[in-house]
C-alpha cells in the first residue's frame, strides 16, 4: 500500500465564507473528510504547513514547503500539496528548483471552488493528485482538471473555469480519467539522493513593458533589486527610439544587476537575435529566457541570485535547462 503525505497550505480549496468573503480555514484532515470513500490502494496522512490565501504567498514560504517535503521524504511514497490557484504556478516552479533529484512525485493541486460547496472541482482534483502521487515517477507536478503538468510549465489561464491551468510550451505529462494515460515520457532519478537547495534571494522585480515606458524608471529600481525581469514585446523587442530604454538597461548590468528578458507572448518564446530591437542590449550578460514562462523565470532568478551575484554565473544558471523549464 502506497503511503502519501498531504500537506495543506490554504487556498480556495480550504476556504469558507466569512464577513469579508472567502478565506481559508479548513485543515488537511477536514479536506479529506469531504472525499468519497473508495477502495483505496493508498494511505493518506496529513500535515498543515500554513493556512493562507495564496495571494499572500511569499518566497520564504516556498522554503517552508520544500523543507516539509524533504524532512518527510523517506517516510512516504509521494506528496500532495493543496494550494491556492493564484500563485500555484510560482510555487510549483520554485519547488522544482529547490527539491533536486526527486525519485518520488510531489503533486500540487487546488480548486476554483471551495471543497465545502456542493458543486466543486476540489474533490476530483485531490483524488487525482493522490492517484498521481502513487505513480512511480519523480519530480514536481501540477494536477488540475484531470491534467498533469510539469512543475515549471504550469500557467493559470482562467479565473473561474475548472480548466484553470495550461501547460505552456511543453506537452501535458498525462491525463487522469478512469486510468492515468501518459502523453510525454517522465524521467525518474533513482540513483541519486534527493537534495534540498533553498538558496533564495527575493530581490527580483518583474516589469511588463508598454508603449511609453520611461527610461528613468530603471534608476529607481537600481537600488532596490538585484535582478530584474523585463517582459518585452514580441520576440524580445526593446524600444530604442524616442524613449530609448537600451542605455538604462545596460547601466543596470554595469552596476551589477542581473537582467533577464522574456516575452509578453505566452507561447513559442523569444529570440533576441531576430530583430534589431533585440540586439542592442549587452549580449554577453543579458539573460535570454527563451520559452520559459514568467512563473518559472521569477523563482529561478531568485534561486540563482541566492547562489551568486556574479552576472556570468547567474546567466549560466538561468540559461541551463532545469526540471524541463526550457526547450533545449
Amino acid at each position: 500500500m502506497k503511503k502519501i503525505l498531504l500537506l495543506s497550505t490554504g487556498g480556495t480549496i480550504a476556504s469558507v465564507p466569512g464577513e469579508n468573503g472567502l478565506a481559508p480555514k479548513m485543515s488537511a484532515d477536514e479536506l479529506l473528510h469531504y472525499l468519497p470513500e473508495q477502495n483505496r490502494s493508498y494511505q493518506v496522512e496529513t500535515k498543515i504547513i500554513m493556512t493562507i490565501d495564496s495571494t499572500n504567498m511569499q518566497p520564504e514560504y516556498w522554503v517552508t514547503i520544500a523543507k516539509a517535503v524533504y524532512e518527510h521524504y523517506d517516510q512516504y511514497d509521494g506528496f500532495v500539496i493543496t494550494h491556492g490557484t493564484d500563485t500555484m504556478a510560482y510555487t510549483s516552479a520554485a519547488l522544482s528548483y529547490m527539491l533536486q533529484n526527486l525519485g518520488k512525485p510531489v503533486v500540487i493541486t487546488g480548486s476554483q471552488v471551495p471543497i465545502m460547496y456542493k458543486r466543486t472541482d476540489a474533490k476530483k482534483n485531490i483524488i487525482d493528485a493522490i492517484r498521481f502521487a502513487c505513480e512511480p515517477v519523480g519530480g514536481v507536478y501540477v494536477v488540475f482538471d484531470g491534467r498533469v503538468i510539469i512543475g515549471t510549465r504550469a500557467v493559470k489561464m482562467r479565473t473561474k473555469s475548472y480548466d484553470a491551468f495550461e501547460s505552456i510550451n511543453h506537452p501535458y505529462i498525462a491525463y487522469i480519467e478512469e486510468s492515468i494515460t501518459y502523453h510525454h515520457p517522465v524521467r525518474t532519478v533513482r540513483s541519486k539522493e534527493p537534495r534540498l537547495d533553498c538558496s533564495l534571494c527575493p530581490d527580483v522585480f518583474l516589469l511588463k513593458l508598454l508603449p511609453g515606458t520611461k527610461p528613468e524608471l530603471f534608476d529607481y529600481l537600481k537600488g532596490l533589486y538585484k535582478g530584474i525581469v523585463i517582459e518585452t514585446f514580441g520576440s524580445g523587442g526593446l524600444p530604442f527610439q524616442e524613449r530609448n530604454l537600451i542605455p538604462k538597461i545596460n547601466e543596470l548590468i554595469d552596476a551589477g544587476i542581473a537582467v533577464a528578458l522574456t516575452t509578453q507572448c505566452l507561447e513559442e518564446g523569444g529570440d533576441l537575435g531576430l530583430y534589431e530591437v533585440g540586439r542592442k542590449v549587452n549580449q554577453d550578460l543579458i539573460i535570454n529566457s527563451r520559452d520559459m514562462n514568467t512563473e518559472a523565470i521569477v523563482p529561478k532568478f531568485m534561486w540563482a541570485l541566492g547562489k551568486t551575484t556574479d552576472l556570468t554565473e547567474v546567466k549560466k544558471i538561468m540559461e541551463t535547462v532545469i526540471a524541463g523549464d526550457t526547450t533545449p
